[in-house]
């Protein structure tokens, strides 16, 4: 269909005159603004672009060309799935305490390593990151996100808490006696009681705790990085221990296969009772 110019009539002009379909489009096909001689789309495109051919921004961001793409969603595992990751961990870590106690041969592979990078790296840095293990250190970590939660969940992020606490209040409750019954001697000196790591289960556990707790509630923002964060943080720290001769490997992996096996039981619980109450109120309201 040809197109006519539009005709140059003031703004109070009351003259009517027939509906233009897309003013954007009709300034694209016009010959250019200002005598300019190109068209409007300004790096020469063509002014009909192919539904397949648009460029949206990034996958999963508002604001794309419809149909807007979701971002995709996190894999979250259900109850029974994390149930039986738990279980697989708790195995893992049966098998790495028999190689503990035997002197089998995964324990003389981790006296090896250890002996190859103990001291490596400066030492202010290394020092550093086996701190993040320290109670006091990680403790306020996980006491902000507990009093974060509470303030914006209120009583629906109360079980959440309670778990995180009881996950924390739980470490030495396991870790100090496996260090007795395994009675295992540190990289540096013949001091026993090193498996498994307290310093690493102390990290799990409050980092981990204190992302599971901020997933759930706040803003977007928090949710993105709170995870990211608390793995890193706990993955230096294992880090640092090892570095600075504080503890083997097997400590730390015995450590990170123990508690996050805690963790992932202590994150059944609240959903379940949330799930719960969930199908109980819509029931209601379905009778009622």
């Amino acid at each position: 269909m040809r197109e006519t110019p539009r005709p140059q009539d003031s703004a109070g002009d009351p003259k009517s005159e027939p509906p233009q379909p897309c003013l954007g489009r009709a300034l694209a096909h016009s010959t250019g603004a200002s005598g300019s001689g190109t068209p409007h789309g300004s790096d020469g495109r063509s002014p009909q672009t192919p539904r397949g051919a648009r460029q949206s921004g990034p996958a999963g961001c508002f604001g794309t060309v419809p149909p807007v793409p979701r971002q995709p969603a996190l894999v979250v595992f259900g109850p029974r799935a994390r149930l039986f990751v738990a279980l697989g961990l708790l195995l893992l870590f049966a098998a790495v305490t028999w190689q503990v106690v035997v002197d089998g041969p995964l324990r003389r592979l981790d006296e090896r390593v250890e002996s190859t990078v103990v001291g490596r790296g400066p030492r202010p840095l290394t020092e550093f990151l086996a701190d993040l293990g320290n109670l006091t250190v990680a403790l306020p970590v996980l006491a902000a996100a507990v009093a974060y939660a509470l303030w914006q969940g209120g009583r629906a992020r109360r079980s959440d808490a309670l778990c995180a606490v009881l996950a924390m209040a739980a470490v030495p409750a396991l870790v100090v006696p496996l260090k007795a019954l395994t009675d295992r001697p540190g990289p540096l000196t013949e001091a026993t009681g090193y498996f498994p790591s307290g310093h690493a289960a102390t990290a799990l556990v409050a980092y981990g705790g204190a992302a599971l707790l901020l997933g759930r509630v706040g803003n977007v923002a928090p949710r993105r990085w709170a995870m990211p964060a608390a793995l890193g943080l706990t993955l230096a720290t294992g880090i640092g221990l090892v570095l600075r001769g504080y503890h083997w490997p097997l400590d730390v992996l015995g450590s990170w296969l123990l508690c996050g096996a805690l963790l992932l039981v202590c994150s059944v619980a609240p959903s379940g009772v949330s799930s719960s109450g969930r199908r109980r109120s819509s029931g209601r309201t379905r009778t009622g």
